[in-house]
């Protein structure tokens, strides 16, 4: 692994956590990676610093003594896109979905290991990142042409259906993220109300979308189900 993630300048990161000893750790172990790291206790606080400093990501604890961290991230992605993710003790699906839903771009719950927080981090950079002249998005072997339209695994190209096309987009476009099934239902079905019934037309997409580009469908390794969240599709470490 490289000490320097991206050779994009000195990126910034905005750690939100009311307890010290976390802040103190990230910092310690992000900006041996190359990261310049700021710090914020409360909601206010981080709010303030979004404006000031103009984050790359922003590390958000959902706990907060002033501000619910749902709030924050509503309060923020009134500002910005920049990337937001959470670090939280909560651990309930349902805390996972709000959170994700309200605009965050990806949960880890605490404790946590430094390995996968970096390898989250790379992913949300990642996606901020221009598509090269060909506009090809690509994940191990896996491949989608945007501009021919094509994909494929390794040498050979697989056919898909329109609705399974703009669902591997989809998850292409945000490699390493949490994707909750409102979101893709959303994105992809143009639909907002959510029901049984469009939840299990999701599920046999998924299903048949993995038995076409995955080695195994029984053993996905592309896309990965999230329990009672949603799916996520794996990035390059």
């Amino acid at each position: 692994m490289s000490n320097v993630m991206y050779e994009q300048g000195n990126l910034r990161i905005l750690v939100v956590d009311d307890e010290k000893a976390i802040r103190s750790f990230l910092k310690t172990s992000l900006s041996y990676y190359g990261y310049s790291i700021f710090e914020a206790a409360t909601g206010k606080k981080a709010l303030e610093e979004t404006v000031d400093v103009h984050p790359d990501v922003i590390i958000l604890d959902l706990g907060l003594p002033d501000i619910d961290g749902r709030e924050v991230i509503a309060r923020i992605r009134k500002r910005t896109k920049t990337p937001i993710v959470i670090l939280s003790v909560r651990d309930d699906p349902a805390e996972k979905i709000a959170a994700l839903d309200a605009g965050a771009d990806d949960y880890l719950t605490k404790p946590f290991s430094t390995e996968e927080l970096l390898a989250r981090l790379r992913a949300v950079m990642r996606r901020l990142l221009p598509l090269d002249k060909e506009e090809v998005l690509k994940v191990g072997k896996l491949c989608m042409d945007i501009t021919k339209r094509r994909v494929s695994i390794g040498n050979n190209e697989v056919e898909l259906s329109p609705i399974e096309y703009e669902l591997l987009k989809l998850f292409l476009l945000n490699a390493g993220k949490v994707l909750t099934h409102r979101q893709v239902l959303r994105e992809v079905w143009d639909k907002t109300e959510y029901f049984e019934g469009i939840l299990h037309l999701l599920r046999v997409t998924i299903s048949n979308l993995r038995s076409k580009i995955e080695p195994n469908p029984d053993r996905p390794t592309y896309i990965l189900t999230e329990p009672g969240v949603g799916y996520r599709l794996r990035s390059e470490e």
